[in-house]
């Protein structure tokens, strides 16, 4: 196994490695996967134009957080098992693999097929940039350092659709892709050159079946939560075929985690209180996070009547306050805890969700940026928190594996509450319109909030027809935004559950 050794005993492999620049290349890698979903979003019109198959042009996402999703907890304890450095290094080299082909692409299946591939190889970068903070860094550091890496987030969401709008009216859509190239590559020099590791050399034992059977349940699951609602109903076939693949294969994976002599996700970890809570708790915040992410621009910009780029900053809110909040953590760990600290995050999520239930037009896009920005507090506080506190409450040797965990159960929620909120969006919407009935619209309640947001089909609607569309979309976004503080609310309250700080595990 590898081993690491804490900040204040250092190893000869530790004094060699030069913190500052691992964590800037780090910091690059990181910006090279957080600005891939917002980068290729604005390209995606060229794309479809180019290599048709609209229907399919979802999976163009889909896709990449699919393999992204499924393959994090196995990098995680790969990562424990051969060091942290070569996994890294491998699933960058695969990401780097699958942009250059996306770029290739001359069809919309090859392209779909490509963004596999670069999701399989974005699975190890989130998760272990966040386990070597923990190896670099000690206890104290951590949340000024996870700050920082929350902040790549915030200004990739900001300079991706800016980005992407350059390089696909003046170059080709093709390097949307290509741009990750050169970042790659030279966060592959810097990582090989300036990071050091003291690795016990001992025969590895990779539970091969575990991984397996783990692949093939959460692939089954996030189809499910993927397609779920929108190409397949809750009850077709499709659905239940997927979940009864999930459900047997969940449940095979558990009762060989307790056999295997290395097993993939040790059932331990779940065990740990503190684990257990944090994971369930960063679930809940993915899903009432990503349900604001994802609907707050649609408000600004169908209700309201503001334009994408003041969307953006209402929402951009949120990235300031997250990093913000994760850097003060620092100071409140040692006054009131880890328990509290928590706790404080989940109170101001429901703070900030407090904005958009009693949001309406006449309050304007502040109120919507005021709100953004205390979710993000919260979001700061809480997460901050849960990932520093899970890897100080286990040894080092399964740092890796615990702290995918947490990446895994944050991209469960994402998709889930993505799942839950976009549904009930749509499900409002459309009896709306056929309360008032709008059938002779011809519009579902999709091409309704696309219409909204297309200032030249919007132009083309009459008054009667425009205030019908906007009044629909403002009741069923209300409604989504109940579902967002209720998250929030539950958030709050797993955090009660949790423990009192423990004393940080030292390495064997």
């Amino acid at each position: 196994m590898t081993s690491y050794a804490p900040t204040n005993e250092l190893s000869e492999a530790a004094k060699k490695t030069k913190r500052t620049h691992v964590f800037v290349f780090l910091l690059i890698t990181m910006f090279m996967i957080s600005i891939e979903s917002t980068i290729v979003a604005t390209a995606v019109p060229e794309i479809v134009a180019e290599l048709g198959n609209f229907s399919a042009y979802s999976w163009v996402f889909s896709s990449f957080l699919l393999m992204q999703s499924v393959t994090t907890p196995i990098y995680g304890k790969l990562s424990d098992i051969f060091g942290r450095k070569p996994i890294f290094l491998i699933g960058t080299i695969i990401f780097l693999i699958g942009s250059l082909l996306c770029g290739f692409a001359t069809s919309m299946g090859l392209l779909i097929l490509y963004r596999f591939i670069q999701g399989i190889g974005a699975g190890a970068v989130m998760p272990i940039a966040t386990t070597l903070v923990g190896d670099l860094y000690s206890l104290e550091e951590r949340s000024k350092i996870q700050g920082y890496l929350s902040s790549v987030w915030g200004i990739s969401s900001v300079i991706g659709p800016l980005a992407g709008g350059l390089i696909v009216q003046y170059v080709s859509w093709a390097w949307v892709f290509w741009i990750n190239i050169p970042l790659g590559i030279l966060s592959i020099i810097g990582i090989h050159h300036y990071l050091h590791e003291q690795v016990e050399k001992k025969k590895p034992s990779i539970d091969y079946l575990g991984a397996s059977l783990f692949s093939v349940s959460v692939s089954a699951l996030m189809l499910i939560l993927i397609e779920g609602g929108s190409n397949w109903g809750w009850t077709s076939t499709p659905t239940i075929s997927l979940f009864v693949v999930f459900a047997i294969t969940m449940a095979i994976f558990i009762w060989w985690e307790t056999k295997a002599t290395s097993p993939m996700m040790p059932l331990s970890l779940w065990r740990n209180k503190l684990i257990a809570v944090a994971n369930v708790s960063t679930l809940l915040a993915g899903a009432s996070m990503i349900g604001l992410a994802s609907f707050l621009p649609t408000y600004v910009q169908g209700i309201m009547g503001s334009s994408a780029l003041v969307a953006g900053f209402a929402l951009t809110a949120m990235s300031v306050g997250w990093p913000l909040a994760a850097s003060a953590t620092a100071k409140l760990f040692p006054r009131i805890g880890f328990r509290y600290t928590a706790i404080l995050g989940g109170i101001f999520l429901i703070l900030g969700s407090i904005f958009f239930i009693t949001l309406d037009p006449s309050k304007g896009p502040i109120w919507a940026g005021l709100g953004s920005f205390v979710i993000g507090i919260g979001m700061g506080f809480a997460t901050s928190t849960f990932t520093i506190s899970i890897q100080s409450s286990v040894g080092w040797e399964m740092r890796g594996v615990a702290t995918a965990s947490s990446m895994f159960m944050r991209s469960v929620g994402t998709t889930l509450g993505t799942a839950i909120l976009g549904g009930i969006l749509n499900l409002q919407l459309k009896n709306y319109l056929e309360q008032h009935h709008a059938s002779n619209l011809n519009l579902s309640s999709i091409d309704a909030a696309n219409v909204l947001l297309d200032p030249v089909k919007k132009g083309q609607l009459t008054s009667d027809a425009l205030h019908l569309l906007q009044s629909g979309l403002q009741t069923a976004l209300h409604t989504v935004f109940w579902g967002v503080c209720i998250f929030a609310v539950l958030t709050f309250l797993s955090t009660l559950y949790f423990p009192s700080a423990q004393k940080e595990k030292q390495p064997k």
